[in-house]
């Protein structure tokens, strides 16, 4: 039987070079591998607590509705930081089978997009303006766009149908990731972008609604008359068998996401959720559910920005001049984020600075962007970015306490 082996090599390019011209294939010291379905790694695995994993849920068997987030390929003209200026855009486009500006599409870096005829089409509408909305841009960064077909590539018709301006919400996470921890999951209550959490290609974010909306176009809206949960029957089987009952679906969705929460469960099985969605354990326990599920529902306040918590700001905007975003310089010893040579927040620890969500370190991140756009920030803005500091070092906090609910694992 064929037999396969492993070796990596790590180190500056220098070593690299060095070890290689001092080595050959006999010599290179190999580990023999054994890959397994249905990955088939061609890489070392830690496989002993696999069977303790994959007796969890995986979230695709909970959840079996999920959907990619959207994609525009035009991010820079169907969405905006300011909704009047997004409005403006879009009635100005609708106004160009009329005036047929010429200087439009380079006026806005359209290139080759048929900006005519989707300005007509948009002008056939009685409304158009329906499709203006929030969408979750990136962590703590929601933004205004227009959620049309007609303006966006792919807008993710089962995102619309069940998010877009609706009483909803949804797990946000990845199937597979290039980083070395895993910690992608978050939640929206608005269509997320599929750059929400990571714009590393292979890390875009799979959206899990909690609830599904019944489809009202082409009259198929009679065969339901309300919303259901997206929850599979043989979840549902599973979790009254342990429990004795079922749960609501938030309550399950909220014990969802405190485990996902908790930094054991992230570093024990980090090898499998490197490669795959994650799995849920189920517990027999209904007090360790609901205290989970308290914790849980803190942090999806906290994410939604709904939390009361996000009143007792923890920091303070110091320094004199404008507030334009012209520099991120984080400094540890004085806890502070300068924006440009003399404001700054004054409060953020050094661990709350570099806490991540999926790919983005959230408060630099957030900053950079306005930097990039050359943004002054308004009141509500540097509001809002002090409440999102709160958030931050609220969730590292439950976090601590969601391990410490937890009395081992595997979950009993």
């Amino acid at each position: 039987m064929t037999k396969i082996y492993h070796a990596d090599l790590w180190g500056s390019r220098e070593d690299k070079y060095r070890y290689l011209q001092e080595h050959d294939v006999t010599t290179v010291e190999w580990t023999e591998i054994f890959p397994q379905s249905p990955f088939y790694l061609f890489c070392p695995q830690n496989t002993d607590l696999l069977t303790e994993y994959n007796s969890g849920w995986k979230i695709t068997k909970i959840m079996p509705v999920h959907v990619y987030g959207f994609k525009s390929h035009r991010d820079h003209y169907a969405i905006d930081f300011d909704a009047n200026a997004l409005k403006h855009r879009i009635d100005e486009l609708v106004k160009i089978s009329i005036l047929d500006d010429p200087i439009y599409s380079s006026k806005h870096h359209l290139g080759s997009w048929d900006y005519k005829s989707a300005s007509q089409e948009l002008s056939k509408q009685k409304d158009y303006l329906e499709d203006l909305d929030l969408c979750a841009y990136r962590p703590f960064d929601n933004r205004p766009m227009f959620y049309s077909s007609l303006i966006m590539d792919r807008i993710r018709p089962a995102l619309k149908r069940h998010l877009f301006k609706k009483n909803n919400f949804c797990l946000v996470c990845s199937r597979q990731i290039s980083n070395l921890e895993y910690n992608h999951f978050f939640v929206s209550d608005l269509v997320p972008n599929d750059c929400l959490i990571s714009n590393i290609t292979k890390e875009s974010n799979h959206n899990f609604p909690l609830y599904l909306y019944p489809d009202t176009t082409n009259q198929q809206g009679n065969l339901f008359v309300e919303k259901s949960p997206n929850l599979s029957s043989d979840f549902i089987a599973a979790i009254r068998e342990k429990l004795g009952y079922i749960p609501t679906p938030e309550a399950i969705f909220y014990y969802i996401y405190a485990i996902f929460h908790s930094p054991t469960y992230r570093q024990r099985y980090a090898e499998f959720l490197k490669i795959d969605f994650p799995r849920v354990p189920l517990t027999s326990n209904d007090k360790l559910f609901k205290d989970l599920g308290a914790k849980g529902q803190e942090l999806v306040d906290l994410h939604l920005m709904k939390s009361n918590k996000l009143n007792n700001l923890i920091t303070k905007i110091g320094g004199d001049g404008d507030n334009a975003v012209t520099e991120v310089t984080y400094k540890p010893k004085e806890q502070r984020v300068y924006i440009n040579k003399t404001r700054y927040f004054e409060g953020i620890a050094p661990d709350v600075w570099e806490f991540k969500i999926g790919g983005y370190q959230v408060l630099s991140k957030w900053l950079k962007d306005r930097k990039k756009a050359k943004r002054t920030l308004s009141f509500d803005e540097l509001l809002h970015y002090q409440k999102v500091v709160v958030a931050i070092k609220e969730t590292m906090e439950l976090m601590e306490e969601i391990d410490q609910l937890i009395p081992s694992f595997p979950i009993e």
